[in-house]
């Protein structure tokens, strides 16, 4: 080894420690973000009433299949729908006038007390990447997950100081059997990190599991009378709502559970081609799908959840941080809070298959309108990659330091005494700077927002210190991150039952592939 080589490394080291440290001393900072700003609102009062009637029109005329699932067509029916075959259509204003009893916020509770979130008003709650059957990162490139892989990335939520939440399926663990692995994944959630998270919703079988997993870990009486769990119901859009969301979202609204009522809507594909006809047809099935969670148990939480992105018309693939996309999340954000619900939508979402330039210019374009737009719960804030085929190392920390920026922005301009800075006017006078002054001196370690990615040093330096590039320095971050985690307390007989609870379950099953 060169002996100039040895104190560049040793330096490079330091740094990095110094780095992971400042990381690991964020994670007190505040439970979630109080924005401070104003809203952005692309639509008028006349839009937005026009885009209300059609989507009652779309309700009333054409209604939304509820497939599979007599039991909801029963309620229906006895609310006065109208009824043919599994297509339900409702008379103008009974969706609404159903969906009046759902809480306008709710307190999502941890095994931390300290980690409550509250869903709605001005709090924005960030959430990681869900639902990717891939990994990716620089060593090993783009594979399978796996439950190592997904204890990694809630190992990796719980050490950001700006993820609120620990999500739900934050990558698919494909080496457990599909209908075993919730059980593992619930698990890892309640045992390696102590913040709010999400259940399964792959079968009704597996939201009744997880309901029984939060009574083991918080006590039944507090689960009958608080939210823990918090889960992502997705229509099968166009207009549909099939037996398997249903199902889960039934065990879950009789518990008192939260779920997110989301189309998954890619513009062109499955929704009209215009913002417009895409918001009204969102609209009609959220409200059907609310409308079922209060049939089920009136006062149920739950979140208007929109995912909207635009589909390339040459190709057919979707595409991420298109400006109708933009549009769609301002658009929907005026929707739900005139239905005064918390509203979930955006990310920070690309169709790169690498943590290169197009998925940080993608995801700026949907992180920034997110939180403009006033989202109250954003899934995907961190890690996806790929169109959501992938959950990347590199890109979960580029993303995680992203959301420390957004926490900034939300704060607003202060204005306080001390913000105003008239003593070191006085001090400094003209022509001299600011970089010693007192007032300087006294708010330099928190004046501006320090990446943990960036590297801001000159050119010499950089590379005098390996010429690395962002998901390099990402891809060092993430695993001195793991290397320095240290898991959350948590009483070992509740482990112990919960794991007690999952050895039984897998038990009374034969593993299947689907």
């Amino acid at each position: 080894m060169d002996d100039r080589e040895q104190p560049a490394r040793e330096g490079r080291r330091g740094r990095e420690a110094r780095r992971t440290a400042r990381l690991q001393r964020r994670e007190v900072s505040a439970p979630c973000i109080q924005r401070a700003i104003p809203l952005t609102e692309v639509l008028s009062p006349e839009g937005l009433e026009i885009i209300e009637a059609n989507a009652e029109r779309l309700l009333e005329e054409i209604g939304i299949e509820f497939r599979g699932y007599p039991s909801a067509l029963a309620r229906f029916k006895a609310a006065g729908c109208d009824i043919q075959g599994e297509r339900v259509r409702f008379p103008r204003g009974l969706a609404r006038r159903l969906c009046a009893t759902a809480p306008a916020s709710f307190t999502q509770h941890a095994r931390n007390p300290a980690r409550n979130v509250p869903i709605g008003g001005k709090a924005t709650v960030f959430a990681p990447v869900y639902g990717s059957p891939f990994v990716h990162d620089l060593d090993r490139g783009r594979r399978y997950g796996t439950i190592e892989d997904f204890r990694n990335f809630v190992k990796l939520a719980y050490a950001s100081p700006y993820m609120h939440h620990s999500g739900g399926t934050v990558c698919e663990p494909v080496d457990v059997p599909v209908n075993k692995r919730h059980l593992d994944m619930v698990h890892a959630h309640m045992r390696f990190s102590d913040k709010p998270f999400m259940g399964s919703v792959t079968h009704p079988e597996r939201a009744k599991d997880t309901v029984a997993m939060c009574r083991i870990l918080f006590g039944e009486d507090f689960v009958d009378a608080n939210t823990v769990c918090l889960s992502l119901i997705n229509a099968n859009s166009p207009m549909v709502w099939d037996s398997t969301m249903l199902g889960a979202t039934e065990a879950y609204a009789a518990a008192n559970q939260a779920v997110i009522i989301t189309p998954f809507i890619l513009s062109g594909a499955m929704s009209p081609v215009s913002v417009a006809g895409t918001l009204t047809q969102a609209l009609a099935e959220i409200l059907a799908g609310i409308s079922f969670t209060q049939l089920v148990r009136p006062g149920a939480p739950v979140v208007f959840g929109t995912f909207v992105s635009t589909l390339s018309m040459q190709s057919g693939a979707p595409t991420f941080g298109t400006p109708e996309a933009t549009l769609a999340i301002f658009g929907a954000a005026q929707l739900a809070r005139r239905m005064n619900l918390p509203f979930r939508t955006g990310g920070s979402l690309c169709a790169s298959k690498v943590p290169d330039a197009q998925a940080a210019y993608e995801s700026a374009q949907t992180l920034l309108p997110t939180l403009l737009a006033g989202t109250n719960f954003v899934l995907h804030a961190a890690g996806w990659m790929e169109g959501g085929l992938a959950s990347s190392y590199e890109k979960f920390m580029m993303d995680c330091d992203q959301l420390g920026m957004m926490a900034v922005l939300a704060r607003g301009i202060d204005v306080s005494e001390e913000a105003q800075a008239f003593d070191a006017f006085r001090e400094v006078g003209p022509g001299g700077h600011f970089l010693g002054c007192a007032h300087t001196r006294a708010n330099f370690e928190s004046a501006f927002y320090r990446s943990t990615i960036a590297d801001n040093n000159s050119v010499e330096q950089w590379e005098a210190e390996g010429r690395l590039d962002a998901p390099q320095r990402a891809n060092r971050l993430w695993k001195s991150t793991l290397a320095a985690y240290e898991p959350p307390p948590l009483d070992p007989a509740i482990d112990e039952a919960l794991q007690d609870f999952i050895a039984r379950r897998k038990a009374a099953m034969p593993d299947a592939t689907h």
